[in-house]
């Protein structure tokens, strides 16, 4: 899926009017229908199935909080698919909305920016519930890229507590195989299925303290897509199922270096000492013509974890890059504004651009994970920056595999100055 984009100078973008803030619309039936109907062919590829535990204990009128994992666009069909008919409002990123708004509001959809403090939000979530309307939610925010869970926010027990719904768990298998994020959009076949639990009434909501209830949280969003693959013989013979798994396993183990890593066809290669992996047809990995260092991708991913740890401990961390820089300001298009440069260390972010006319910074202290993607609408790989109402998406310019490794980086930062305060 494309985004629409126009160019722009930074001038004309500083002078656009900042989106309003719009109360979420209860989704009639008519949209209910129709999000399920576009759903049908996917799901209907994927042999979909689901079952449900515990769901006779939700009354069906009441409005509930579904959260779900987060692993591919599959993931909202899913939902439209097993909440049907219920009525949802659903938490979506607000670049969604770019140039579709009129249709993302009358499916439900409510807009926010990721990984910042959106004082707004719970607002929009109560109003949603006031009128008779559950709330989908991925607290996960984006993607995952190793096929793991990504952090979830310490303040969604408190969430949990203010909104005063039921908490359904909706747990999809298959559906990171079947499209995982770095494959650049090329969908494999693979059998997906979901379960749906009742997992939180309102009463253990109340009786449970916050640390319980994230806890809780914590052992459902715990899982291994790969890991799941290969205990269930789940085998996928497309032949470029390796395509991009650089921007995974950006680092080779065997020689130590970054950015040489070229994941084409079933083979990974690093180019600098030309070890070379290939991808099985059950998910795990092995090595041709060196030591097997890894065979498992989630553990070659928390590799590279544990040398941009070391790399902030030391001081040695740092990003920079020379980026194409994109900003949004409204739901009419995204806008290309010109080049720039991009740095991050323990410290947070400075982008500076647009022939110097700009230039923000965001801490470190307000971030505990980072907005960053992979072939991102179709443009490339993205790091996303927050600043007030306004969002900025930089794509390096010379296609350097840094995603994965900032994303990281802004995550062990957090848990560094966490442990310090």
């Amino acid at each position: 899926m494309k985004i629409k984009v126009k160019e722009i100078s930074y001038e004309e973008f500083t002078s656009l009017e900042i989106e309003k803030r719009k109360k979420p619309l209860k989704p009639s039936i008519l949209f209910r229908t129709l999000l399920k109907f576009l759903s049908k062919q996917e799901l209907k590829q994927t042999n979909f199935t689901y079952k449900e535990i515990g769901m006779d204990k939700l009354n069906h009128k009441e409005p509930a909080l579904y959260l779900m994992n987060h692993s591919a666009f599959i993931d909202l069909k899913i939902a439209s698919t097993i909440l049907y008919p219920r009525p949802f409002n659903i938490i979506t990123t607000e670049d969604g909305f770019v140039g579709q708004e009129w249709l993302l509001r009358h499916l439900g959809c409510i807009p926010t920016k990721k990984f910042v403090t959106d004082y707004h939000l719970f607002d929009d979530m109560k109003y949603a519930i006031n009128k008779g309307s559950s709330i989908l939610m991925y607290p996960e925010a984006s993607y995952s890229f190793d096929g793991t869970a990504t952090p979830l926010p310490s303040s969604l027990a408190r969430l949990i507590k203010l909104l005063d719904v039921p908490v359904i768990m909706i747990k999809t298998r298959g559906a990171f195989l079947h499209d995982p994020l770095y494959n650049n959009l090329q969908q494999r076949q693979v059998d997906v299925s979901a379960e749906m639990t009742y997992l939180l009434s309102k009463d253990d909501i109340n009786d449970l303290e916050l640390d319980e209830i994230n806890k809780i949280l914590k052992e459902q969003f715990t899982f291994d897509n790969f890991k799941y693959q290969i205990d269930h013989n789940i085998l996928i013979k497309e032949d470029f199922r390796a395509d991009f798994l650089n921007r995974v396993l950006y680092r080779c183990p065997i020689c130590n270096k970054e950015g040489g890593m070229e994941g084409k066809g079933i083979y990974l290669t690093c180019n600098n000492c030309k070890s070379k992996w290939e991808l099985l047809e059950n998910g795990s990995l092995k090595c041709l013509n060196n030591k097997d260092t890894f065979t498992h991708i989630p553990s070659w991913y928390q590799y590279e974890r544990e040398c941009v740890k070391k790399e902030i401990i030391e001081g040695t961390y740092k990003l920079d890059i020379e980026v194409d820089i994109y900003g949004l300001k409204n739901m009419e298009c995204l806008y290309k504004l010109g080049k720039g440069r991009l740095t991050h260390d323990i410290n947070g972010f400075h982008l500076v651009g647009c022939e110097n006319k700009l230039d923000i910074t965001v801490s470190s202290k307000s971030q505990y994970s980072l907005y960053s993607d992979y072939y991102w609408y179709e443009i490339g790989d993205m790091i996303s920056i927050a600043k007030g109402e306004v969002s900025y998406y930089c794509f390096p310019i010379n296609k350097e595999d840094v995603a994965a490794k900032t994303r990281i980086a802004v995550e062990e930062i957090h848990k560094i100055l966490r442990n310090e305060k």
